[in-house]
């Protein structure tokens, strides 16, 4: 009898695990839905859909010529686009909280010096974001538009529309956002052991001239915001190799320690 029970009992005991991660994982969606809603209402009621368009759209307006307006080409655009951007907004704002749902649902399955690496680099690379997209919108956007600004012919009218300018504004701070995860990149390969230091040192004229291609690729043409890129990666990737020695040196795992002990 207990033979024949035993593969019933083994399914019985991997099922209620399984189904208990499920519903672990359920929870953790739904509070990180939640946060994005609250997120979004506080948004809604203030400052509102259509003053967030306006914030986003200040450093085009700020360069335009005197009563200078972007225009909707769309009949429908002024209600979708600044619904978007709160949308995204929200989203950004909630960010910390999912990303903390995310790392509660894994961090019990984590060693203790995985732990060590993982939080660290969750932060890290959230910040690093926020601070490449604020980068962006105070610095690269105000300095890039004057410049494209003062190439237009007097005979032009600027007059941008608002969905081509949320493109434009999306992928510039999708491209920040993700340049300055350099030193995360640097890390996280330096930590697996895939590159060691003395490559990435190495590495570091390559490097910059990959960080200029880069640049010329996902930023418009023209040397302001190329700049403004290319520079912030250099120094970010000897950041990354800063960062990296002491990761390694505060994250081994046990046996990495008695192996380099003995």
């Amino acid at each position: 009898m207990s033979t024949e029970n035993q593969p019933q009992d083994e399914l019985a005991g991997t099922e209620q695990p399984f189904v208990q991660h499920l519903i672990e994982l359920r929870d953790r969606l739904v509070k990180a839905l939640l946060a994005v809603g609250v997120a979004l209402a506080v948004l809604a009621v203030f400052p509102g859909p259509a003053a967030l368009y306006d914030i986003l759209a200040q450093p085009l307006v700020a360069s335009l010529p005197a009563g200078g307006k972007l225009i909707a080409t769309s009949v429908i655009s002024p209600f979708l686009v600044p619904l978007k951007i709160m949308l995204m907004a929200a989203f950004l704002l909630a960010l910390p909280v999912v990303l903390w749902q995310l790392w509660a649902f894994v961090a019990p399955g984590l060693y203790s010096h995985e732990k060590k690496l993982v939080l660290p680099l969750v932060i890290s690379s959230t910040v690093l974001f926020f601070i490449g997209v604020a980068f962006c919108y105070f610095f690269v956007f105000g300095q890039v538009f004057k410049f494209i600004q003062g190439f237009a012919p007097k005979s032009i009218s600027a007059t941008p529309d608002i969905e081509s300018y949320l493109d434009f504004v999306l992928s510039m701070f999708l491209a920040f956002g993700l340049a300055f995860e350099v030193p995360v990149v640097v890390v996280v390969l330096a930590r697996m052991g895939l590159v060691s230091i003395e490559k990435l040192k190495a590495f570091r004229s390559y490097f910059i001239v990959l960080a200029f291609v880069v640049a010329a690729i996902v930023t418009p043409p023209d040397v302001v915001s190329q700049l403004a890129l290319a520079i912030p990666m250099c120094i970010l990737y000897e950041i990354g190799i800063w960062a990296a020695q002491v990761f390694i040196k505060h994250t081994k795992a046990p046996e990495e320690e008695s192996a380099s002990a003995g």
